[in-house]
């Protein structure tokens, strides 16, 4: 009898185990969907704005592109359809648009590489254990505060700096004449290079990037930060295995610092070319802004904006297919 009333009891015990409800865990939200989700709370201002504000001017702008307008009595406009009318006469009727677009590609690529090589040579020398480093980091970050919002339209009615760079030019007794923006002149690099035959293209390239030295350096700032942040990545064990096996400085900027800072020779070659398109002195920008503002122009002008955004959404892929065949990504496992 006591034998059946434990197995009895037993039997209520494992019944009670069985069926009473288990507590539910709270599953730990990992720190990436944290981070995630703090991403897009801060892009969530942009994403927004670019939905109800951008996104209708984006569909208008192509709308307008392939119309006709014609202004209706008492107020108001009309689109008549015209297909690719607007795009033809934008390559082929306008004399300016096709010249003003070239120069403004080969500008580019002169400018493109100078900024980036010397952002990266100015970054190398502040990433050096120098005293007032941050204070130096500061003075070469300054210019782009400088040229931007208002500080940039009080700088463009500067009478001095207009005065600089007039073309009117100045006789040094040479029988040419130089402007007074200019620092050297391609007869002083003439003569430094006669005996090393070297071609005219490179001495007027290396002419142009002297003269151009002021706008280099006011362009540089955000890409000099890029790569400070990607100096300062590199592990310095890296560096000291180096010094162990006897590898000079030289030999340790290209077998590991270039490399090492490839990506970021990717991103801010990009983020350079998409600054040169839509910067305020774009010459480019400046012919289709004047476009617009004749009498008829907006529509010519929004076929130009997008044949110009097509060629710089060429060039961008070009120069990301082009960088990314030499970029190393570094192993975190």
């Amino acid at each position: 009898m006591n034998l059946n009333i434990e197995a009895a009891t037993r039997g209520k015990k494992q019944k009670l185990i069985i069926n009473a409800p288990r507590k539910k865990r709270k599953r730990a939200t990992s720190l990436d969907v944290k981070k995630a989700r703090a991403g897009w709370i801060f892009v969530l201002p942009f994403v927004i704005g670019f939905f109800f504000i951008y996104l209708p001017i984006i569909f208008d702008s192509i709308r307008f592109s392939f119309n006709e307008m014609q202004m209706v009595i008492g107020g108001g406009y009309k689109l008549i359809f015209v297909g690719l009318e607007n795009y033809h006469n934008a390559l082929f009727a306008d004399p300016n648009f096709v010249t003003t677009l070239l120069s403004g590609v080969k500008q580019l690529i002169l400018d493109v590489p100078s900024i980036v090589i010397f952002s990266l040579f100015v970054a190398l020398i502040l990433n050096q254990k120098i005293a007032g480093r941050a204070a130096f980091r500061a003075i070469f970050f300054i210019p782009v505060i400088l040229t931007t919002g208002l500080i940039s339209e009080i700088d463009a009615g500067n009478i001095l700096a207009s005065i600089q760079g007039s073309t009117a030019g100045i006789d040094d007794g040479s029988g040419q004449t130089s402007t007074a923006a200019e620092i050297v002149s391609v007869m002083d690099f003439e003569a430094l290079f006669s005996n090393m035959m070297i071609g005219t293209e490179i001495v007027e390239y290396v002419v142009g990037l002297v003269n151009n030295i002021f706008n280099i350096v006011n362009r540089c700032g955000v890409q000099m930060l890029i790569f400070l942040s990607g100096l300062q990545s590199i592990s310095p064990a890296i560096y000291e295995s180096c010094s162990i096996d006897g590898a000079s400085g030289w030999e340790t900027f290209w077998k590991i610092t270039l490399p090492m800072m490839s990506p970021m020779i990717l991103v801010n070659s990009i983020y350079t070319i998409i600054d040169s398109f839509t910067s305020s002195d774009n010459h480019v920008m400046a012919y289709i802004a004047s476009v617009m503002e004749q009498s008829g122009g907006d529509v010519l002008a929004s076929a130009m904006y997008w044949i110009y955004f097509l060629i710089v959404i060429i060039i961008v892929a070009a120069v990301a297919g082009l960088l990314s065949a030499f970029v190393f990504y570094q192993r975190k496992d």
